[in-house]
């Protein structure tokens, strides 16, 4: 059975997309097969008759098995809004099934899913639907993603707080440099590693494109700590 993580973030904005493509670079860098998913996400435009999200589609691409969009993301939603109201535009019910399925077929031959959610921890894929069901009905492990900034502190302390509170395994954190002047980032860091239960896992420089992310990346250590090696 394929490896599977579930990547969030402290807040919508901090580079979740990004950390995932390099985290799938990285380890693919290092031999292993993976497919990718963003199960929900909305602000999407038609491409060739069917909705498509940026983001989505950018894990697609940086993914080592290619697979059918309609897979990597179940639900396509128009309106570049919170998931539920994207949901309620078009008159669509996020659910549990449907994505359970396309996770199924996604990860036929991989040694790693890789599943991106929305926004942050406790942000809802669905009326009935917390990111942390899915998480747990996929048998993830989650990663987090700190996006670097004045209040990251409270955000990765409290989600952390709220993954584990969900029971779910949290294998560590991935620092996302927001902006090039951050201040006394050096200290922030040294906080977070301190504060922080889970270990750190590697940070991102602001603005670098995904192959020099993926070299920011230790790809054979993040092997060894989710369990490919």
């Amino acid at each position: 059975m394929a490896t599977r993580l579930f990547v969030t973030g402290t807040d919508t904005g901090v580079g979740k997309t990004h950390v995932s493509q390099a985290l799938l670079l990285a380890l693919g860098s290092q031999g292993w097969r993976s497919a990718a998913m963003k199960p929900v996400a909305s602000g999407c435009t038609l491409q060739h008759g069917q909705w498509q999200n940026d983001d989505a589609l950018a894990l697609q691409a940086a993914a080592s098995l290619q697979r059918d969009y309609v897979d990597v993301n179940p639900y396509a939603l128009p309106e570049p809004t919170a998931p539920q109201i994207a949901a309620r535009r078009v008159d669509c019910r996020i659910e549990m099934a449907p994505v359970l399925s396309a996770a199924q077929r996604l990860a036929v031959g991989a040694d790693l899913l890789l599943v991106e959610g929305v926004g942050g921890w406790m942000a809802p894929l669905g009326d009935a639907l917390m990111q942390a069901d899915l998480a747990r009905a996929l048998n993830c492990q989650v990663i987090l993603v700190v996006g670097l900034r004045l209040g990251c502190l409270n955000h990765a302390l409290l989600s952390e707080r709220a993954i584990r509170a969900d029971g779910l395994p949290l294998a560590g954190w991935i620092g996302s440099a927001l902006a090039p002047d951050f201040a006394h980032a050096a200290d922030y860091h040294q906080l977070l590693e301190q504060q922080l239960e889970c270990p750190w896992l590697g940070s991102l420089p602001f603005q670098t494109d995904v192959s020099q992310a993926a070299q920011a990346l230790d790809g054979r250590r993040l092997a060894g700590v989710i369990g490919l090696a």
